[in-house]
């Protein structure tokens, strides 16, 4: 038998949910081959199958929390393409050996016999349904009869898959009862409305518990700034169809807002760090954290050592990471690390938002939308230019308002004149 147990998931991850089975009992598996998927805080993560074999049980419901170490399924060893393989009995091998006048009468008689077994093991007074104890202990909590539930396991056992099954099978009609109190009838909403009840996933949970533990714990404040995009647009305006030639990329405003991000960060170490006890930790690497929009979830992945990279590889990075979060790819070596965060709501239309630090970091860069607005450009002229609010907020506690302010001046100023990141080592 071979045990399947949950992974190694990451240092501050101890326990997952058991997203989806990719595979039923009686599938077999090939080694390597994806037999469940876990949900973790962070991402997504299949679980493979040491060997190659069948598989036998499994030992916890899709939506359990599950431990890493624990044992979750079995295998039963061999190439066999199904449990009837595995759980044949001698009276069946004797069945199968023995000489018979004819073909169909052998199949009769084997057929006759595996029925014959099967209501043996289900109606029996005396034994009552043979069950996997982890199907044993789903119907307990659930309150299923076992006697109740169908199986199509040739032998008649009961397990996981089939209680899982006849919990969403509609109930059997039944004769009239007397009316219920009204107190055990379900309440409808106070308003009278329909609602609908839909459990967090364990991401957005995550997601939720973090946010508002960076409110509680962190001085937050938000600094805010507008910036004339006209120089940056008109730049990739020229540049793009070489860009894109040189790179297989477009040239879009994420990485002038990096590149722009790593100079600040440079003049103001104490945005690029984060506190541990007592002491502040200034890192003198910068892995910029890109804010993406994923179907369970912000995740925030992250462009590593951006102050080695061109505008093209940014790009790529970018567009690469945020494939990944799409299609629930991402690892966790994606996730952690970061340094500093850029969001931008202005992909969505947001005009001026109040973004949360992505802990333990200090900083993080807002980005919004691009509208035309009236700008003065000397006393006598009005000009209608392409502007966007920045915001950036920063934990006050070892971030002062002058380095915040000071910081998105500097943002401000490359991004105005985007040459100036040509001369920024």
């Amino acid at each position: 038998m071979i045990e399947i147990k949950v992974p190694e998931l990451a240092e501050s991850i101890t326990e997952g949910t058991v997203a989806s089975w990719l595979k039923q009992p009686g599938d077999h598996v090939e080694k390597g081959e994806a037999i469940v998927e876990l949900e973790t805080d962070k991402v997504n993560i299949e679980v493979p199958a040491d060997e190659s074999g069948t598989l036998d049980e499994q030992l916890a419901a899709e939506g359990d929390t599950v431990q890493v170490g624990q044992v979750i399924a079995r295998l039963s060893s061999g190439s066999g393409g199904g449990t009837a393989i595995a759980t044949k009995t001698k009276t069946e091998a004797a069945t199968e050996t023995a000489p018979a006048p004819a073909e169909t009468k052998t199949e009769e008689v084997g057929e006759a016999k595996k029925v014959e077994r099967r209501e043996e093991h289900v109606a029996s007074p005396g034994k009552g349904p043979i069950a996997t104890p982890a199907a044993r202990k789903l119907a307990r909590e659930k309150g299923i009869d076992l006697s109740a539930i169908q199986t199509n396991d040739p032998i008649g056992r009961i397990n996981v898959h089939d209680v899982t099954n006849h919990e969403s099978k509609p109930a059997p009609a039944q004769a009239p009862q007397a009316p219920k109190a009204p107190a055990a009838a379900p309440q409808p909403a106070a308003s009278g409305k329909d609602e609908e009840r839909i459990k967090m996933t364990r991401r957005r949970q995550t997601i939720a518990n973090r946010l508002v533990e960076v409110q509680q714990t962190a001085a937050m404040l938000t600094t805010f700034n507008e910036i004339d995009m006209s120089a940056v647009m008109a730049l990739r305006k020229r540049r793009q169809e070489k860009f894109v030639k040189d790179n297989d990329v477009k040239l879009g405003f994420m990485s002038f807002f990096t590149k722009a991000a790593v100079a600040a960060l440079k003049r103001m170490p104490y945005l690029n760090a984060e506190i541990q006890g007592n002491e502040i930790v200034l890192k003198k690497y910068y892995d910029i954290g890109i804010a993406v929009s994923a179907p369970d979830g912000l995740v925030v992945p992250v462009v590593r050592e951006a102050d080695r990279k061109n505008f093209g590889e940014i790009e790529k990075d970018i567009l690469h990471l945020a494939d990944k979060a799409r299609n629930n790819k991402l690892g966790l070596s994606d996730l952690t690390g970061g340094t500093f965060t850029i969001t931008n709501g202005g992909v969505f239309g947001s005009l001026l938002s109040t973004p949360i630090l992505n802990g333990p970091q200090v900083a993080i860069l807002g980005m919004h939308s691009i509208q035309l607005r009236p700008i003065a450009i000397d006393a006598d002229t009005m000009e209608n230019r392409p502007m966007m609010y920045v915001a950036l907020s920063y934990d006050h506690r070892i971030v002062d308002g002058r380095e915040a302010v000071t910081f998105l001046k500097h943002i401000k100023d490359m991004i105005e004149d985007p040459e100036q990141l040509l001369f920024e080592a």
